[in-house]
Formats: C-alpha cells, sequence, structure tokens
C-alpha cells in the first residue's frame, strides 16, 4: 500500500571532503603557491586559468541534468576532455605557462561551479532528501576532471 506523506519536504546541502573540498583547496594551492613560483608573467598566467574556467563551467552547465533521486549528473568524458583541450589551445598562446595546473584548475574549479553550484536552484527536482556539492562519493567526478584532464592533457601535449 503507497504511503503519501504530506507537508514541507526539506534537503540538506553538504559539501564532500573528497569530492569538493580538497580539490578546491588544491587548487588554491596552485593558483596561489605554484603559479606565482613558476611563472613569468602572471597576470597571462591568471587569465588562461580564467578562461579555461569559464570554458568548462558553460560546458558543464549545459550538459548537467538533474537525475531524480540521484543529483546532478554529467556526462564523465565531458568535464575532463572539455578542459585538457581548452588547457592545451590556451597554454601556447602569448607566453606558454603551465598546462597541467591550466587543465586541473580549470577543470575542477569549472565542474564544480558548472554541475553543482549552478544547479543549485533545481535541487528540488531531484527529490532527494541529502544532496552533496561535490558528490555522494570520495572520489567524484570533480575529482576525477582534475586527474582525468591532467592525464589526458599529458597525451595530447
Amino acid at each position: 500500500m503507497p504511503d503519501f506523506q504530506y507537508g514541507v519536504r526539506k534537503t540538506i546541502i553538504s559539501v564532500n571532503i573528497g569530492g569538493a573540498l580538497i580539490p578546491v583547496l588544491f587548487s588554491l594551492f596552485l593558483l596561489l603557491y605554484s603559479i606565482p613560483a613558476l611563472e613569468q608573467n602572471l597576470t597571462v598566467a591568471y587569465l588562461k586559468v580564467f578562461v579555461a574556467f569559464i570554458v568548462v563551467t558553460l560546458v558543464v552547465h549545459k550538459f548537467a541534468r538533474p537525475i531524480k533521486g540521484l543529483g546532478i549528473a554529467v556526462p564523465f568524458f565531458i568535464p575532463p576532455l572539455t578542459a585538457a583541450l581548452a588547457s592545451a589551445i590556451l597554454f601556447p598562446i602569448y607566453v606558454k605557462t603551465n598546462p597541467f595546473i591550466i587543465a586541473y584548475v580549470g577543470g575542477t574549479l569549472g565542474t564544480l561551479v558548472g554541475a553543482d553550484l549552478l544547479n543549485l536552484d533545481k535541487i528540488s527536482e531531484i527529490g532527494a532528501p541529502i544532496v552533496s556539492i561535490g558528490g555522494a562519493g570520495i572520489f567524484d567526478g570533480v575529482y576525477l576532471t582534475g586527474i582525468t584532464a591532467i592525464f589526458l592533457l599529458w597525451l595530447i601535449v
């Protein structure tokens, strides 16, 4: 016999440590310490990372779909492929910059913003009692995007 309940349905929004917090902290480390230590022209390096971030964010947001009872889903190959291609195109422009930093930071932060943060308004469609920013698993798409983007870029460059 079906059970019907009426009332306000609440959804808890959590932040996943392995899927959001650690990739963001590592990206901040790369942005604040690695780029200043390695790059000749900081403005150009940060601009390239920003462009890659925007490209990945827009592409991932375009492909992100709410899946009822599961969360926001994006085809696995879209974020790392976008990050790797954007980095491969951007890194030789003007002054060569580290393409792996561009790929990792653009891929992880772009996926996090494009898939999770820009879809916060669709949480009610999911119908899940708990939604995790950065995914439900320790090695979610955000973390794997950064690692896979670096590997794909290594194959391309």
